[in-house]
């Protein structure tokens, strides 16, 4: 399994990690962390170094209740930055964290790698045709609603049998679309209940019929520290646990704030994989 990220062809069949490089201010676990220039390019360096294959830079925070950032906010934030670590880390995928269109252009013309949409196209129409005019690799999130009105909407006739036929349709319209490399990501927090969460992770290789690769982004987040009566920032133990069960049972990418210790987790899985009676 692989996808073609600016002409390198990438082997999923062994798990990669993204790291998450949160440009906005109010994000849930790191907002407001990455201010300057040095910093910024000192992070970047160190997800490099601990084994990241590729960084996902958002400019707009959909944290539960986050504030809405314009269109021109969110490109303000996101393109010098973008230009700066392709500057000086000319090699780094990045994929791009927004739902936005526009800003998935303008930052492919610039040259990011892929685009990570939290709507699947649902919060932007224009958003396939984007995809499908550069080639590039496209996560499809599941989510209900928006940012701001997501955890009202976490109410499902069968949460399972809704997200296969939401991943269903998602696929069948970008492949309608020429869109080659499509990657599917449950969405774990929104529009989710804690309990919800654990039952899609339960049955998280449900979506391997698909067939094509699978993101989880578990990372510090509330179905982690509310469940340990703890912070995200006291969440690192409880992330590593969930990644494990996530590789276990197919996840491809983890996407993740804390690379070497999730790198740790693939290398110990892989091993348990090739020991298999």
């Amino acid at each position: 399994m692989t996808i073609n990220c600016k002409g390198n062809l990438i082997d999923l069949s062994s798990p990669k990690i993204m790291g998450i490089l949160n440009l906005t201010p109010d994000s849930f676990y790191d907002g407001g962390k990455y201010k300057d220039e040095t910093a910024i390019l000192k992070q970047v360096e160190s997800m490099h170094t601990n084994g990241a294959t590729f960084i996902d830079m958002g400019a707009y925070s959909s944290r539960p209740g986050a504030e809405h950032v314009s269109e021109a906010d969110e490109l303000k934030r996101m393109l010098p930055i973008l230009e700066l670590i392709l500057h000086n880390f000319p090699e780094t995928l990045v994929s791009i964290d927004t739902f936005r269109a526009n800003v998935a252009s303008e930052s492919l013309k610039r040259g990011a790698a892929m685009i990570n949409d939290i709507s699947a196209g649902n919060l932007d129409t224009n958003m396939f045709d984007i995809i499908a005019e550069h080639q590039v690799p496209y996560i499809m999130m599941h989510l209900k609603g928006t940012p701001q009105s997501m955890q009202k909407q976490a109410v499902y006739d069968d949460l399972l049998k809704d997200l296969m036929l939401y991943f269903s349709k998602k696929i069948n319209e970008t492949t309608s679309k020429k869109i080659n490399d499509i990657i599917i990501d449950p969405g774990f927090g929104f529009a989710k209940t804690t309990a919800q969460n654990y039952t899609l992770l339960n049955h998280l290789d449900l979506f391997k019929s698909f067939n094509v690769p699978l993101l989880i982004g578990l990372s510090r987040k509330s179905m982690i520290y509310k469940i340990l009566g703890a912070s995200p920032k006291e969440a690192l133990n409880g992330s590593t646990s969930l990644h494990t069960i996530a590789l276990l049972k197919g996840a491809n990418i983890l996407r993740v704030h804390d690379i070497k210790e999730a790198m740790e987790c693939i290398k110990l899985v892989e091993v348990l994989k090739a020991n298999a009676l």
